[in-house]
């Protein structure tokens, strides 16, 4: 067995969790009723925006923890 591989538990573990890396953006910005509303406010700005402009980094953290999480290990 190569040492750099893993065993097959640890992969489709690892997939898993990009998998949930990747759904949390698609269901936190696709269920609509829990952001739409107005109040709270920051800086003037209404909870629906700020809410959908904070998942831009989110989305974009959640995207690199999902690549890290199933890149393959470079060989020696």
């Amino acid at each position: 067995m190569d040492r750099t591989a893993f065993p097959r538990h640890r992969r489709a573990l690892r997939r898993a969790a990009a998998g949930v890396c990747l759904v949390a953006p698609v269901v936190g910005l696709l269920w609509v009723p829990w952001y739409a509303q107005e109040r709270p406010e920051l800086a003037g700005v209404p909870f629906f925006y700020w809410y959908q402009l904070a998942w831009v980094p989110l989305c974009s953290l959640a995207v690199l923890a999902a690549y890290l999480l199933t890149r393959r290990q470079s060989e020696p």
